[in-house]
């Protein structure tokens, strides 16, 4: 595995939610720096030595509602 991707919300009460799509890795931040350190560190302690993807793109949607 070369990429994993990760999908990221904003929190509801603040902050950001990561998951992994087709990994069992979680993890969220207050803000974006801390994001990216609690992201390399979940990919880091879900892998084996030497097995983690060289690559990590966070994905990240936002749903906004509006009323007519």
């Amino acid at each position: 595995m070369n990429e994993l991707i990760f999908l990221v919300e904003e929190a509801p009460e603040s902050g950001y939610i990561a998951r992994a799509l087709g990994e069992s890795i979680f993890t969220e931040a207050d803000d974006l720096e801390a994001l990216h350190q609690q992201v390399r560190d979940a990919v880091h302690c879900h892998f084996d030595e030497g097995k983690a993807p060289r690559i990590i793109r966070l994905h990240f949607t936002r749903e906004e509602v509006i009323t007519l």
